[in-house]
Order: structure tokens, then sequence, then C-alpha cells
């Protein structure tokens, strides 16, 4: 299968940007409270004696994964640039992270007790998130559960030239309605259980959308 091209993109922009882009990136313990809570909310729906391990995909440089491990959930990371494979291996080498894409996961059918996609597909054009989700499905045993969050809007489409440290970045980011989300997460068999809308303030500048699903019996 031909790498989609804005796989390739997002690839070589985080292999640019990856070690500025972990010096930058707040720590989970420094993210705001709503924001805090819902990973904690997540950890606990996805703990043991819940089944299967969790893939923490699009980890980054690893801070989020070894907060939820921190938090005792069995988790790997998952990330499609090898620099920040590297990173979070250094940074963190008792937990596992491997280099993978999104669109085409090496993880066997209902494999997973759960799936955190942070900040982690809104790289990925309209079109392809039906593909991203039909994977999450895919890999998520029956309860699984799924909590996704990343940037919102109303259908705005970005094409930043440079990013965290001036670095030049290919990547363009797409901020789909959080109603538009919610339903592209039902078409692939998804049930959406919560749904959380940040609005703006002075250490964001966009809406923020968080939402809680999980893969039916």
């Amino acid at each position: 299968m031909t790498e989609p091209s804005h796989v390739t993109a997002v690839r070589q922009s985080y292999d640019t940007v990856a070690a500025d882009y972990a010096r930058l990136v707040k720590e989970p313990a420094e993210l705001d409270p709503v924001s805090r809570a819902m990973l904690a909310a997540f950890a606990e729906l996805v703990r043991p004696p819940h089944p299967g391990p969790v893939a923490d995909l699009g980890c980054g440089p690893g801070k989020v994964t070894a907060h939820l491990a921190a938090l005792g959930v069995p988790v790997f990371g998952v990330d499609v640039s090898p620099e920040m494979v590297e990173l979070a291996r250094a940074a963190y080498p008792d937990l596992r992270f491997t280099v993978g894409s999104m669109t085409a996961l090496e993880i066997g059918d209902g494999e997973l007790g759960g799936i955190l996609a942070y900040y982690a597909t809104h790289h990925t054009p309209p079109q392809w998130l039906p593909t991203v989700y039909a994977e999450f499905h895919r890999t998520l045993a029956p309860g699984g559960r799924l909590m996704l969050a990343g940037p919102v809007g109303s259908g705005e489409h970005l094409r930043p030239s440079h990013a965290y440290g001036d670095h030049p970045v290919s990547y363009e980011s797409y901020l789909l309605p959080p109603d538009r989300i919610a339903e592209l997460l039902h078409k692939a068999g998804l049930v959406v259980t919560t749904r959380v809308v940040q609005e703006p303030d002075e250490g964001t500048k966009r809406q923020i959308g968080t939402f809680l699903a999980y893969k039916p019996q």
C-alpha cells in the first residue's frame, strides 16, 4: 500500500521539529484542570481489569504515555515519526514505543482495551478520517474505550509553514466541527458517551474537543 501523502508530510515535519517539540510541549501535570480530568477519567475506564493493553496513538515524545502509565494504565506508544519514537524511548526506557501510522496499524483485530488519540488526528484530511476511525474500531476489543482530543472548529483548513522553534513544516490541520467528528465516530461503529468542548482562553488559541467513546460488545 502506498503511503498517503499527508502521512509522509506529518512524518517529515515531526522528525524535523521533534527536539523542540519535546522541549516546548507541556507536561501532562501542567495541563489545564479539564484536560487533566479527562485523562484521569480515561485512565479509570481502561485500567485493569478492563481488557487489553492501551495504545497511545500519535504519542510524540511519550509524555502522555508515561502519564497514563503512572496512573496504572498498561499503555504503549505509537508514532509516525521515528525521531519522536527515539526521544520517547530515551526518556522512558521502561515503556514500549513503536513507529506506525493510524491509517494502517500493525495491531491485530480486537487486541486493544483502549486507544488514546491525543492531539493526533487533526492533521488527517477529512476524507481519510473514516479509514482512521475504522482502524480504531478494528483494533479495539468489544467494550474497549477511545479518547480522542484535539483542536476543533468550523471546518478551517490551516497550512502553517513553520512551527516549534520556527522549523519548516509541511503538514496541514483540519479543524472539524465537534458534531462532524461525533458523526464519523458513530459511522465507524463507535458509541460516543462524552463530548467536552473547551473555549479558547489565554493558553489556547482554538476550541479543543475531547470525546470518549467505546466499541459495543
